[in-house]
């Protein structure tokens, strides 16, 4: 079976779609279940720490009444007793590794750090350098932090008297166990992949109903493209046969000037724009009159006056249709002259469109090398003086050396041929620029 660019195009882009929506799914969720482990942590360690610190306020409850009675020393003495009597906070989720009361006003009265633990002196710089804030008889402050790579949650809860007043406050800091690092991860992984499974779960079922559809759209997309195609050549034949006794000239044209766009690296987008213009930069002459577009002589001033407007007929025609709006480059600007001398609107330069510039050379290098009605074709060689001639008042010096440099072989591959080999090869262009990519359709 034939294969459908579009419809393969569709499909990577299907495909790479689904796959970008699993791994940004997966990620947002594997953040979620990151977050909420955390927070499940926070929670868990500030409801152990809460009751320690309640058990703590009760045993202490008498120097906390007594204002003379809250010293260190009586502090330290009685918070040896009760770890004594109750044991340290050790859980499967880690430990508190810094416990340290400060007075109503942020002012240490105890430190009582975990020795033993690693990364305590991280730990008591993190403290030393956090700001004490006075706390409300019911307020709490829970905050997790890394340091060294290792994740750590701090909690400070006030310590109040018999009045339920503020006379101090714990700051406790949480150690995370490697256990339970390892198990948010593991909890952060199957999510992951839960999701993943489910995206591609998910594809696998709707997947041949959106490649059906699409493979119908594309079908259909392809053959709009191919009618549109065929009428911009019908349309482009037809002009170019009332002006001579051949279409060739315009596939031949049209041609030369797609090799000239390759050979300077024109993008696609405007390849595409300069095959429209080549094939319809005629087509204003449906607005002029036999007597002056058929005269067998040349023109007077006044039918040359007329015959110019065939460049804005041209314009009015391509404005009519949004498909055809990007050939006007080409249809309003292939007569202007490089140094201004040309018409309609004398643009000189580089205000001259691109694919007009191109073209003027393509068109006057056809004319001169191909048979006309009124005139034999000229040589190769005399038609590269003429066009060298022009050089910098006609056309274009820059664009004008790219093409001299792919002119002769341009020449004797389809000069002067009126058989199918220029049609063929044009058609092989527009398949190449209008077909083989779903991106370029869509734009």
């Amino acid at each position: 079976m034939k294969s459908n660019p579009l419809s393969d195009s569709i499909h990577r882009m299907l495909v790479l779609r689904l796959t970008a929506a699993a791994i940004v799914l997966s990620l947002l969720f594997a953040a979620i279940a990151f977050y909420n482990n955390q927070e499940r942590m926070e929670q868990e360690v500030f409801a152990l720490a809460r009751l320690r610190i309640d058990q703590l306020n009760v045993y202490i409850q008498d120097l906390l009444d007594s204002s003379e009675s809250l010293s260190p020393a009586a502090l330290e003495k009685r918070l040896d007793e009760f770890v004594d009597a109750s044991g340290k906070i050790v859980v499967d989720d880690g430990r508190f590794v810094l416990v340290r009361i400060y007075d109503p006003a942020g002012q240490p009265l105890l430190d009582r750090p975990d020795d033993s633990f690693e990364a305590i002196a991280a730990v008591k710089q993190a403290v030393d350098g956090a700001q004490i804030t006075p706390l409300k008889p019911d307020e709490f402050k829970v905050v997790s932090k890394r340091l060294q790579g290792q994740p750590f949650v701090g909690v400070r809860v006030p310590l109040t008297n018999s009045s339920h007043e503020v006379v101090a406050q714990v700051l406790g800091v949480f150690a995370v166990s490697p256990a339970a690092i390892e198990t948010i991860r593991g909890n952060v992984l199957r999510t992951m992949l839960y999701v993943i499974g489910l995206v591609i779960a998910t594809a696998l079922v709707i997947y041949p109903i959106i490649a059906g559809l699409l493979g119908r759209l594309s079908r259909t997309t392809v053959k709009l493209l191919d009618s549109n195609l065929e009428i911009l050549q019908v349309l482009g034949g037809a002009i170019a046969k009332r002006d001579s006794d051949t279409d060739a000239h315009n596939y031949r044209v049209t041609v030369y000037s797609v090799y000239l766009a390759e050979s300077i690296h024109l993008p696609r987008v405007q390849i595409r724009s300069l095959i429209k213009g080549a094939l319809l930069h005629d087509v204003g002459k449906l607005g002029i009159r036999d007597n002056v577009l058929l005269k067998p002589g040349k023109l007077d001033e006044d039918e040359f006056t007329i015959m110019k407007t065939h460049v804005e007929h041209g314009l009015e025609i391509t404005d009519r249709a949004s498909w055809l709006k990007d050939a006007q480059p080409v249809v309003g600007g292939h007569h202007e002259k490089y140094d201004g001398a040309g018409y309609p609107a004398g643009l000189q330069g580089e205000s001259i469109p691109l694919a007009a510039r191109i073209f003027a050379i393509t068109d006057v290098f056809d004319a001169l090398t191909s048979r006309r009605p009124y005139k034999e074709p000229i040589s190769f060689d005399e038609s590269i003086q003429i066009l060298e001639s022009g050089r910098g008042s006609h056309f274009d010096p820059v664009l004008l050396d790219a093409f001299c440099s792919i002119a002769q072989a341009l020449y004797n591959e389809y000069s002067g041929r009126d058989d199918e080999k220029p049609k063929e090869r044009l058609e092989e262009m527009t398949n190449e620029y209008f077909k083989s990519n779903v991106a370029d359709l869509l734009t």
